[in-house]
């Protein structure tokens, strides 16, 4: 008896490790040399911005595409700029004139983070 409550408690402790760990971050980053990514474009996929990073220079439009099975926002870091509800297959977009660091993150999912870095 005793080594059938072992053997569950030790599937349980395994079930529950790989259940974590699926959950953790996304490998979806797709890089700005991605050929499945239109210039200036961030993908949300997989609870992931991709790219996390993106290097623009002033006056650049850069488009969001939401190709997640979710809603998420674009929201400043510094509440500058909020796209609002992104639904499933919208976009967003935004000219960013000023140079400068631009953090962001997804208000529904704490862990959707990423910067615009704008250059003159």
């Amino acid at each position: 008896m005793k080594k059938k409550i072992y053997s569950a408690i030790v599937l349980m402790a395994v079930v529950t490790t790989l259940i974590i760990v699926s959950c953790g971050k996304s490998s979806y980053n797709p890089t700005p040399n991605n050929p499945s990514l239109p210039a200036n474009t961030v993908g949300l996929q997989g609870m992931a911005f991709g790219p996390v990073t993106l290097t623009i220079t002033a006056g650049t439009t850069v488009t969001w595409n939401n190709n997640d099975n979710m809603a998420h926002t674009v929201t400043a870091d510094d509440n500058t700029f909020d796209s609002g509800n992104i639904a499933v297959g919208a976009k967003f977009t935004k000219t960013f004139t000023t140079a400068g660091s631009f953090a962001y993150h997804c208000t529904y999912h704490s862990n959707m983070k990423a910067t615009i870095i704008v250059t003159q």
